[in-house]
């Protein structure tokens, strides 16, 4: 009994000396995984703790569960939407981009550590994947906003890449240790089921799970806990059938998450508490049952391979997976920077220690070295790297509350209440009189403990103004309703004007044109000259030449562009004349 009661004691000691150090170390930019992987080691064998723990079994069902937690969380926040603008580099990345990154890696590692070429490309497999874990951690708990194109990218990446690292790993402890049972025939159909069965079943069960969570009304801790288990359910049979279940149940986690009335803002307050446990409950586990001295005995390769990943294999994996696509150097640079390691690798390089193979303990240990170091470096320069490649937007204040409204169609709207600054842009105007986002309208507006009906509310300062918006729609209504933050770098250089996406590009060309227009431009408007050009779905802030005119997204509902920024022309020729009729055409912006 005393026994049960230390294990208890110890373990709840260990999950809170995570948690308390994390919250500090958190203000100097070292992610949570890190300090929870440290408490592990520090509690483990050769710490302070002298926890003796090898439980290889163990430790792989703990990070197998947890990881389909994990990219459960990750495809409920993924919205849809993000696809449109992402999906086709994301699967680029986490295809090619896998491939490449552990034939290089696999290559340098067994020239470096003197072993077998088919042993270097196992390790290679084994560290070729970005991990879920760290990725969406680090973006939810960096306090950066990233542009939408570059964080969906990361996203979808990350909760699909894992299929790929999982057959590679698979397919090359099979060639190691059966090589005869290995042919080309064998190969395509593990591949054809890893990602054929995994994406069918994981939509298949996800449809029918997200029915279940539609008609079932339980309390919001127990629908989390339903979400949970039908999430590692779907894991379950998807594996079981021979697909991956990593990406069944972010394909999953993508479909609830998208239903309007599968779960509600509270349960998914509590799937983030779920997601945090399964994290923090890995990590733990992962550092107790290294042997860090052990660590110590090749730190110089791991050292070595860990750099080679981070500056070389992963750079150049991203830089021939995005060739087709539209996106500038830095962008890239921070693609290649953000292939961050966690979880997935370790997990992974428990493949071998349970198959028995030889110098398994070496793959482990390396592993484990480079997932240190791609936390340490990586996941403690995001906010710096992201500030570097320009990839950052603003960042806004969070209204006061935020409650999702059902019943509506997507684009969800929310309730949100909004406490309106001194130096408020809607300061001194009447409530029914505001010039609000599309869709976006004023519900309540209360002062000092009453409501004020809006045709007689002038909005003062300390005013809590109620709105019915979009979620797409927080940052411009921060910006009207609480102190003025910084501009996003559109509104500050790119734009003199904003004009209505429905503007005639005929009228705007005749004005400020300096290139005849194409026979198939005549006649458009702003928007749709503009998705004519630009060569892959536009997001806020995306810039384009168009008969000669700057013109940039400033806002969009949805697919549509509702917003253009005409940039005019610099020097002489842009006299006030020009200026006073770009002023006639701004009067017709939304």
């Amino acid at each position: 009994m005393e026994s049960i009661e230390h294990a208890i004691l110890i373990g709840a000691v260990i999950m809170s000396l995570g948690i308390v150090v994390g919250a500090f170390s958190s203000r100097f930019g070292v992610p949570f995984l890190l300090v929870f992987l440290g408490v592990g080691m520090l509690a483990g064998v050769d710490g302070p703790g002298g926890i003796k723990f090898s439980n290889t079994w163990l430790s792989f069902l703990v990070g197998n569960v947890a990881l389909a937690i994990i990219l459960l969380d990750g495809g409920l926040r993924t919205r849809l939407a993000t696809f449109r603008v992402a999906l086709r580099p994301s699967l680029s990345l986490a295809t090619v981009g896998v491939l490449v990154t552990a034939g290089l890696v696999g290559v340098f590692a067994s020239w470096l550590l003197g072993v077998e070429w088919k042993l270097g490309l196992l390790f290679g497999a084994i560290v070729g994947s970005t991990d879920a874990a760290a990725v969406f951690s680090l973006l939810n708990s960096s306090g950066i906003r990233l542009k939408e194109r570059v964080a969906s990218v990361l996203e979808i990446e990350s909760g699909i890449n894992d299929p790929m690292a999982i057959f590679l790993t698979l397919t090359l402890i099979e060639w190691i240790t059966a090589p005869d049972a290995l042919t080309p025939g064998a190969l395509g159909l593990r591949l054809l089921v890893q990602f054929g069965v995994g994406g069918l079943l994981g939509l298949g069960l996800g449809y029918c799970l997200a029915n279940v969570l539609e008609r079932i009304q339980v309390a919001e801790g127990l629908q989390a806990i339903l979400v949970c288990a039908g999430g590692t359910m779907v894991f379950a049979i998807v594996q079981t059938a021979g697909g991956s279940g990593f990406l069944a149940v972010y394909l999953t986690g993508v479909l609830i998450g998208n239903r309007e009335r599968a779960v509600t803002p509270d349960t998914m307050r509590a799937m983030d508490g779920m997601a945090w446990l399964a994290q923090s409950v890995m990590f733990l586990l992962l550092g107790l049952l290294v042997t860090p001295h052990r660590i110590w005995d090749i730190a110089l390769p791991a050292f070595l391979i860990a750099v080679f990943l981070m500056f070389v294999a992963r750079p150049l994996a991203v830089w021939l997976s995005l060739l087709p696509f539209r996106f500038n150097g830095r962008e890239k640079a921070f693609f290649g920077w953000m292939g961050l390691r966690g979880a997935v690798p370790i997990v992974l390089s428990l493949f071998p220690l349970l198959k028995g193979m030889e110098d398994s303990g070496l793959v482990f240990r390396v592993a484990f070295a480079v997932v240190l170091m791609s936390l340490l470096c990586q996941g403690t320069t995001v906010a710096l790297a992201a500030r570097w490649a320009r990839v950052l937007r603003p960042g806004y204040a969070e209204p006061l509350s935020r409650e999702r409204l059902r019943g509506t169609h997507a684009p969800a709207l929310e309730i949100m209440q909004f406490l309106v600054a001194n130096n408020s842009p809607v300061a001194d105007q009447r409530a029914d009189q505001l010039e609000l986002p599309p869709r976006c309208g004023v519900v309540t507006v209360a002062r000092e403990g009453a409501l004020v009906p809006l045709d007689q509310a002038v909005l003062r300062a300390g005013d809590a103004v109620s709105v019915l918006a979009p979620a797409a729609s927080v940052p411009m209504l921060s910006r009207l309703f609480l102190t003025p933050a910084t501009p996003p770098e559109w509104d500050q250089v790119s734009h003199d004007f904003l004009l209505a996406g429905d503007a005639s590009l005929d009228e705007v060309a005749a004005l400020y044109g300096t290139q005849a227009l194409t026979p198939a431009q005549v006649g458009q408007t702003l928007e749709t000259s503009m998705l004519a050009a630009f060569p892959s779905p536009p997001v806020e802030g995306d810039a384009v030449a168009v008969a000669g005119l700057r013109l940039t997204v400033t806002r969009m509902d949805g697919p549509r562009i509702v917003q253009v920024g005409l940039l005019l022309p610099r020097g002489p020729t842009a006299d006030a004349a020009v200026k006073d009729s770009a002023w006639r055409l701004h009067r017709r912006a939304p």
